[in-house]
């Protein structure tokens, strides 16, 4: 076991499934296994959303499959989402799950109120830096291995608002500059920016987080605190 940092480079352990679904099942959401061989995690409310989609290999970011994606409605009722969020492979679990437990939080999960600064002041607050070029909308961790940024959002990524060349904040893991992505995360245009903003001060939280295995291509990046 190892005790490592910085948490945007740890990877995701081979958990992201059990992990999520121990904490969603933990705070009450029901499971229903689906015919597309997928996993639905419904709140009590029926508000909220969280699918473990891997199997059904619905897209990719950024070249990886996609494997968690997020949702939440007005109305238990209604038919369409409010708005999505979405994880591939390699993603900390520890960001997910804080995530997670704001969105079961929230009274209203569909709606905020906070403007995209919310997330960049999150990001700052950790050591993150603002993009010299775009101080309003991006910021990359101090050893620009890992950016988040609002940008036009990648095609297939589902929201209430119909309209072509919406922004949506982007996270993405590149340890080596051209190698393939270590992991990559999208959200949708509505996607209230303070859940936004939790996402990003997890992910880029500079305490350890505990691995049996360390991705490969954060060789040389990550610092082992402690092994056990």
């Amino acid at each position: 076991m190892y005790w490592v940092t910085p948490r945007h480079l740890a990877g995701d352990d081979d958990a992201l499934a059990e992990r999520t679904g121990d904490l969603l099942t933990g705070m009450g959401w029901r499971l229903w296994p689906t015919s597309r061989h997928t996993l639905l995690y419904v709140s009590p409310d029926e508000l909220r959303g969280a699918e473990w989609i891997l199997a059904s290999y619905p897209f990719e970011l950024g070249g990886l499959p996609v494997a968690w994606q997020l949702s939440a409605r007005p109305h238990a009722t209604s038919a369409l989402t409010e708005w999505n969020a979405y994880f591939t492979t390699g993603v900390p679990h520890e960001a997910l799950a804080d995530l997670l437990v704001a969105l079961d939080a929230r009274e209203a999960p569909e709606t905020g109120f906070d403007d995209p600064e919310a997330v960049l002041t999150a990001l700052v607050a950790q050591g993150w830096i603002r993009d010299v070029d775009r101080p309003t909308n991006a910021a990359t961790d101090p050893g620009f291995a890992s950016s988040m940024s609002l940008e036009e959002l990648p095609s297939l990524i589902q929201d209430v608002d119909p309209r072509p060349d919406l922004m949506g904040w982007q996270a993405w893991a590149e340890p080596v500059l051209g190698a393939p992505y270590l992991w990559c995360a999208s959200f949708s245009a509505s996607v209230p920016h303070d859940l936004v903003a939790v996402f990003a001060a997890s992910l880029a939280s500079p305490v350890p987080v505990t691995r049996r295995t360390l991705p490969d291509s954060a060789e040389g990046r990550l610092t082992v605190i402690r092994r056990n």
